[in-house]
């Protein structure tokens, strides 16, 4: 089968989607354009601070859009490229994008506050402790599962690395062109996006060779110091400079695809038994964030909705940035189903580049028809790909520290104070955490853990979403369904991978899951006890 058919079909139903449901979901949210937000009513210059609905898309998917989309549907492509295809493309529309924009849309309403914020107010507070303790197992998943894809990428990729590193330096002189020396705008980016591509020549000619265990140590470093700079130096500015590299990346690599038309050489349907586990439920947990992702909640509600100008702006940022990220999990599938099977089993190991090197190597062949030199075009999606998981790493880092800060924010005693306060402890309780489980387990057998506790999440959030709408006397199908199916698939996949980690006297991963499902499991019945008291208009 052509692999362009994929695009074009994706792409077709996305924009469909994007425009029918999508004005659905207006309707069902309540949007309203002459409704303030929160960026206008607590407007701070800090955190609360209006942005332009392109600007904000590109802050939003470059925080969303890590190694997630890319790692999900490489793995699960052992199942098949077909029914991997469908629930991307399903996933996205009905699932993911739902949960991105009621996620920011939830927020404005609340204030700009986050979603552990809106389920204390609507659940309770024991109910806000448990989501904290359950995002923070999750974030410290994401640091462990990303840094093992990096610092694979960087071992096969070299290249990658000295380019990756290069751009970090780029993004601290942009943040301080811009804050400190008052650059324009306009200007700044176009010197910014100039030396980005510079980042990539001079990599292929500096690359930094390292072993794999001294590049974990470096990441775990690196990550320590980003999540406690200040966000203007380095978060901010790399974030808006990586939109750049990942929509480079996106219109290459469709555009190549159109140029070599290459042929599926997958199965449509593989083995329903895989090392991953069976099909069913683990297929819809691998994927993660190429369909749905708990993390985006995170982000919707701690960043975007404080920046969000009109209301309006709500559906491109939070629906249209999940279909964009749809069309970047496709492009990862055909990646992976245009290489033979033997080739796809032994470049998915650590030294075969991992799944970010067998994207990179697809993409950069995809790009290199376009006549950019190979080595060149393999760089720059390596790159492209590693800074969007550093910025995912350092992000849920940070992430992770906030939840740490707010979770003992509160109590008494000065353990606790030194907690809430203190903005290195918490991080190296993180950090110390994820470099635990990274050595614990291989990236295939974190992943079906870590994608399982992130759908585990967004199932969550869609039902604090919808407690929250049943209040409110609105129907609530639209997050209801696919809150109830996410928490099907996601339990039943939690409790396999119980099983299997207690088969395999993997102890670690076994204490992971069991603490994941039992917060789970106390979250729901309480959210659940609190939605009896609610009435619901029903659909």
């Amino acid at each position: 089968m052509p692999a362009i058919l994929l695009v074009i079909l994706s792409s077709a139903v996305f924009a469909a989607g994007y425009r029918i449901y999508g004005r659905f979901l207006n309707r069902r949210l309540d949007i309203d354009p002459h409704r303030s937000t929160p960026a206008h009513t607590r407007r701070d210059g800090v955190d609360y601070v209006p942005a332009r609905s392109p600007v904000l898309l590109g802050h939003h998917f470059a925080s969303i859009a890590g190694a997630g989309p890319i790692l999900g549907p490489i793995y699960a492509a052992v199942f098949g490229w077909l029914p991997v295809f469908i629930w991307i493309v399903i996933g996205s529309l009905f699932f993911g994008g739902v949960h991105d924009f009621a996620s920011i849309v939830a927020s404005i309403r609340h204030g700009g506050r986050s979603i552990g914020e809106v389920i204390e107010e609507y659940i309770g507070r024991s109910g806000k402790q448990l989501f904290l303790i359950f995002a923070w197992f999750m974030l410290i998943l994401v640091v462990a599962v990303f840094c093992k894809a990096v610092a694979g990428t960087f071992t096969a990729e070299p290249s990658s690395a000295g380019s990756s590193f290069l751009f970090i330096v780029l993004a601290v002189l942009f943040g301080l062109s811009l804050y400190r020396l008052n650059l324009r705008l306009g200007l700044a980016t176009a010197l910014g996006v100039v030396l980005l591509f510079g980042c990539v020549i001079l990599g292929l000619r500096f690359p930094i060779t390292l072993s794999y265990n001294t590049w974990m140590a470096v990441l775990f470093g690196y990550i320590f110091v980003a999540s406690v700079t200040p966000v203007w130096i380095l978060l901010q500015p790399r974030d808006f400079l990586n939109s750049f590299l990942l929509y480079a990346v996106l219109l290459g690599s469709v555009a190549g695809i159109f140029i070599t038309n290459p042929v599926v050489a997958f199965p449509a349907l593989g083995s329903f038994h895989s090392s991953l586990g069976p099909m069913f439920p683990i297929l819809f947990v691998t994927v993660a964030c190429g369909a749905i992702s708990g993390f985006h909640s995170m982000v919707s509600s701690g960043t975007t909705s404080k920046q969000l100008d009109n209301e309006n702006d709500a559906r491109p940022v939070g629906y249209g940035g999940m279909l964009i990220e749809g069309v970047l999990a496709v492009v990862a599938l055909i990646t992976a189903t245009v290489l033979l099977q033997g080739d796809y089993a032994q470049k998915l190991t650590v030294h075969g580049g991992g799944p970010i090197g067998i994207f990179a190597s697809g993409v950069g062949g995809f790009i290199a028809t376009l006549g950019i030199p190979s080595r060149a075009a393999v760089t720059f999606a390596a790159l492209a790909i590693s800074a969007f998981a550093l910025t995912s790493l350092d992000t849920a880092t940070r992430l992770g520290r906030f939840i740490v800060q707010e979770f003992f924010d509160g109590f008494s005693g000065w353990p606790s104070r030194l907690l809430s306060k203190n903005r290195f402890i918490p991080t190296l309780l993180t950090i110390g955490a994820a470099a635990g489980l990274a050595l614990t387990g291989t990236g295939d057998t974190l992943w079906p853990l870590f994608g399982s506790a992130n759908q585990l999440l967004a199932a969550i959030v869609l039902l604090a979403i919808t407690v929250w709408l049943a209040r409110l006397k609105k129907k609530t199908a639209f997050t209801r369904i696919p809150m109830v199916f996410m928490f099907l698939v996601t339990l039943a996949a939690l409790a396999s991978l119980i099983v299997g980690n207690l088969k395999a006297r993997n102890w670690t991963l076994f204490s992971m899951g069991i603490i994941l499902m039992s917060t789970a499991l106390v979250l729901v019945v309480q959210a659940l006890r609190s939605l009896r008291f609610s009435s619901s208009a029903d659909s």
